[in-house]
């Protein structure tokens, strides 16, 4: 009796997208099964009493959840094209709407806004984000839009923004450096460099010096900001019983994720302890007259904990939640995309030499690319364009939460329900996008669609009031970083692979960003400037 409820409780687990390793015993398989029966009559009575929007088949207990596949993604954009564009699921015990279509997008922010601006507290957000007060995960009210605020006026404007070229601009030409001189010891056309590793590094060291003044590295070279990120990207995306069965999240104490989540917060704590000390230390021992000369965001921070500007005291917590939403805001993000930009434009040949050759064009002979002349790339702009269209890096907007039942088009909306919208889906979706898996840089020609969040057809920056505020500082890496690698070198696969620039695997894998499977191995050759 005891080995068959086990058989038959590994057949249920099986169903789960996620490694699962608990410990139960029989008693708690048969608490299962009266759970699932009792969940079983609540759905029923719940779909019968509301217009619920359409919803795939569900399976007691786990409901939709083994439909979310490895690629969610790509699992509910093939879904909506069964149920349609709006779903209802239920994720184990969490209602859960997903939105694939810009028309009810639209809705949603034009109508609905506030009613869709909540978050789900989940379990790691509530770990590794301060008990959620940072502004990603804060809920919608005065608190939020203060810190907001600050945000948008403080740390992420275009003058800010713009203030930080200089950093831009010197480890741009660090990493212009760094593939020059490996290429300078190439002996065969079997050399290669992995241009994933050099991005990804080049990214994280600017985002680590406009947020925290300084790059941290490690003893063996590698970004120290980075490794930190990349453990608190891991665990955000960590499944938790907690989020889908809240009866069941002591489930997570049992599966060892909260000792995990309570580990890695412990050491991005301790990282952000020392920053801070350092911060302190050093602006106490400057001159009056270049003190904060130039800020990084954890000065400006600071400025403003000392000059109480806001009608808000933002204590040390404060602060530190608010540092970590840029910390995973502007890591991961931006170096995703570059990755991706850079990997089409080598898989596009024809793209690459029209981009190109608009670089050159436009810098003529000059030894230094400069933001004004970033500007006048116009193509480049359409590449960047294109590159977040097919590969938006938060493919799942962060989720929302219904702060209220709502109506939407005539289907009735829990309060509570967890909201996904599909920028995937939504910007390949064939009625806005002639030829959605093509990457045609062309169809941005033109055309005034941008991706500020007006635009419900492309919106990988979010929508809303809930949309990212850090448009600006993304995408002025972005651009810079592309128009350099284009100008100051020609780029082919190395000859040992035997591949054409279109076998390029582009495969994916899923987390809080989509990120490129394989990294890419290119063949850098230097440009030489005309005298």
């Amino acid at each position: 009796m005891e080995a068959t409820t086990r058989t038959m409780l590994q057949t249920i687990l099986k169903h789960f997208p996620f490694e699962l390793n608990p410990t139960l015993d029989v008693s708690l398989f048969f608490f299962f099964i009266i759970f699932i029966f009792v969940l079983f009559k609540l759905l029923k009575r719940t779909r019968n009493e509301h217009n619920l929007p359409p919803s795939p088949p569900q399976i007691p207990l786990i409901g939709n959840l083994h439909q979310l596949g490895s690629l969610p993604h790509r699992s509910l954009t093939a879904l909506s094209h069964k149920y349609g564009p709006l779903m209802f699921l239920r994720l184990g015990q969490t209602p859960t709407l997903v939105v694939s279509s810009a028309h009810f997008a639209r809705e949603i922010v034009k109508s609905h806004d506030v009613v869709f601006s909540d978050r789900p507290q989940t379990t790691a957000a509530k770990i590794l984000l301060y008990g959620c007060t940072d502004v990603g995960f804060l809920p919608y009210g005065e608190e939020w839009r203060v810190k907001r605020k600050i945000c948008v006026l403080e740390l992420l404007s275009l003058k800010r923004v713009q203030s930080f070229q200089y950093i831009r601009e010197e480890e741009v030409a660090e990493l212009v450096n760094k593939i020059r001189q490996a290429s300078a010891h190439q002996h065969d056309d079997r050399f290669s460099i992995n241009m994933s590793q050099m991005i990804i590094a080049a990214s994280n060291d600017i985002v680590s010096r406009c947020l925290l003044g300084h790059k941290f590295e490690t003893a063996d070279g590698k970004s120290g900001f980075g490794e930190v990120a990349r453990n608190v990207m891991a665990h955000m995306t960590a499944f938790s019983f907690g989020d889908f069965f809240p009866s069941l999240r002591w489930m997570d104490f049992v599966t060892g994720l909260i000792p995990k989540l309570n580990a890695t917060f412990r050491e991005l704590d301790a990282f952000f302890d020392e920053v801070l000390a350092q911060h302190k230390s050093a602006r106490s021992n400057e001159d009056e007259d270049h003190k904060l000369e130039k800020k990084d965001f954890v000065d400006i921070l600071h400025q403003l904990q000392q000059n109480h500007r806001f009608d808000f005291d933002l204590t040390q917590v404060d602060v530190k939640a608010m540092i970590v939403d840029l910390f995973i805001g502007g890591s991961d993000t931006t170096s995703t995309t570059l990755e991706w930009g850079f990997a089409e434009l080598m898989n596009n040949p024809m793209v690459m030499k029209k981009a190109q050759e608009e670089v050159r064009r436009v810098m003529g002979n000059k030894l230094k690319v400069e933001e004004d002349d970033v500007r006048k790339m116009k193509y480049l702009e359409c590449v960047v364009k294109e590159t977040l269209r097919l590969h938006p890096p938060v493919a799942l907007l962060v989720p929302r939460e219904t702060k209220s039942s709502v109506n939407l088009r005539g289907y009735y909306i829990p309060p509570k329900t967890t909201v996904f919208i599909n920028a995937w889906g939504i910007q390949r979706d064939p009625e806005f996008w002639e030829r959605p898996e093509k990457f045609e840089p062309e169809r941005f020609e033109g055309n005034q669609i941008d991706f500020k969040g007006q635009d419900f057809e492309f919106v990988p920056f979010g929508i809303g009031r809930r949309g990212c505020p850090g448009v600006a500082f993304g995408v002025a890496s972005l651009e810079y970083v592309l128009a350099n690698l284009l100008y100051w070198f020609d780029w082919k696969l190395p000859d040992e692979t035997g591949k054409s620039a279109q076998d390029i695997d582009m495969s994916e894998t899923y987390g809080l960003t989509v990120v490129k499977k394989l990294p890419i191995f290119v063949q850098p050759t230097p440009y030489l400037i005309k005298s």
